[in-house]
């Protein structure tokens, strides 16, 4: 629910609960009293006017769920402005006499009480559904939010796994690398170890010759 209409709400139950109440009032003074309170009753009205547009403005720019409950809402605050209307227009008219009017102003204080009373048991009653819709759109929200939390962190968690497969990967290629350079260096190595043990078997036999040829001379001489 919108706080900002929230706001124009309050502040439009206490000026029609302030309306009826001058109305009322109205209906037992006579002569400028009268219609001074008249006068504040009819400027009161276009305050509730301007308030019940600012109400239909913020409405509209909600979503869809929350415009429709609120615009039922408006519709019943307008109706109980133009019940306020017609008790200002009821108590101002002049075409009967005195004593005639005295009496339907009497009937039509106890029929706009009975009036109001019936209106504002169904605006308490609407407010009080809307209220119930509104509390379980704001559940629901907040478990979309919860949920929407949980997925979040649940993709930086993925996220962070990549992440350590991919150091892991490197790594594990950096270790393949190192491990074909050893074998480089252990084949040179070997390579190495062959040609020194040939070296060293043609040395040997190169000897052996060499000792054979100076026993041979020694022995024939």
């Amino acid at each position: 629910m919108s706080q900002v209409f929230d706001s124009y709400e309050r502040q439009y139950c206490e000026l029609s609960a302030n309306l009826s109440k001058k109305i009322t009032s109205a209906n037992l003074l006579d002569g400028e009293q009268k219609k001074q309170k008249i006068s504040e009753v009819i400027g009161g009205f276009e305050d509730g006017e301007a308030l019940i547009r600012k109400m239909d403005l913020e409405a509209r720019s909600l979503s869809p769920s929350v415009k429709a409950m609120l615009l039922a809402k408006l519709r019943e605050y307008k109706t109980d402005l133009n019940n306020l209307k017609t008790d200002v227009k009821r108590i101002t008219s002049a075409n009967a006499n005195q004593a005639a009017r005295d009496e339907l102003l009497e009937s039509g204080m106890a029929d706009t009480s009975m009036t109001s009373a019936d209106q504002r048991a169904r605006l308490l009653m609407s407010t009080e559904r809307l209220n119930q819709s509104s509390d379980r759109i704001r559940e629901s929200r907040k478990i979309m939010l919860e949920t929407e939390e949980l997925g979040v962190s649940i993709l930086q968690d993925l996220h962070q796994q990549r992440q350590s497969l991919l150091h892991a990967n490197s790594t594990l290629h950096g270790v393949d690398d190192n491990i074909g350079k050893s074998k480089k260096v252990l084949s040179n190595m070997s390579r190495r170890m062959n040609r020194n043990k040939w070296i060293i078997v043609g040395i040997i036999t190169i000897l052996i010759i060499a000792i054979l040829l100076v026993l041979y001379f020694k022995l024939t001489h």
